[in-house]
C-alpha cells in the first residue's frame, strides 16, 4: 500500500518552491482577506524553515514575527519587504484590471508602455 502524505506536509514541501509560494501568495492577497494573507506568509514561513530562521533573515524578533503574521497583525512595509527577501521574494505593484487611467501626463514624462 502507498503512503500517502498529510495535506500539511504536501503544502510545506510546494512552499519550498519560490514561483509556488509566489502564486500562492498572489492568491491570498487577491482575495482581498488580510488574515489570509498573512495565514500565507505564516506557512510560507514554515515551509522555509521556520520563525526562527525568519528571525534570523529578517533581523525581527521572532516574537514580533509571531504578532506581526498573527490573523490580527498589521506589518509595517518595512516588515513585511524584510518577510517577503527572506522568503526569496518582492513586493510589486501593477496596474489593476479594468482599472482607469486619470489625470495628465506631464510635459516630457515618458508614455507608458
Amino acid at each position: 500500500m502507498k503512503a500517502t502524505a498529510s495535506h500539511d506536509d504536501f503544502m510545506r514541501e510546494r512552499l519550498a518552491d519560490v514561483r509556488f509560494a509566489a502564486d500562492y501568495l498572489q492568491a491570498a492577497l487577491d482575495d482581498g482577506d488580510r488574515a489570509e494573507l498573512l495565514l500565507a506568509l505564516r506557512r510560507i514561513a514554515e515551509a522555509r524553515g521556520g520563525m526562527g530562521k525568519l528571525a534570523r533573515a529578517t533581523g525581527l524578533t521572532r516574537e514580533a514575527l509571531y504578532r506581526t503574521l498573527s490573523a490580527s497583525g498589521n506589518p509595517r512595509l518595512t516588515s513585511l519587504s524584510a518577510i517577503l527577501g527572506a522568503a526569496g521574494l518582492r513586493l510589486a505593484i501593477v496596474p489593476a484590471r479594468g482599472g482607469v487611467r486619470r489625470g495628465k501626463r506631464r510635459a516630457g514624462a515618458a508614455a507608458p508602455a
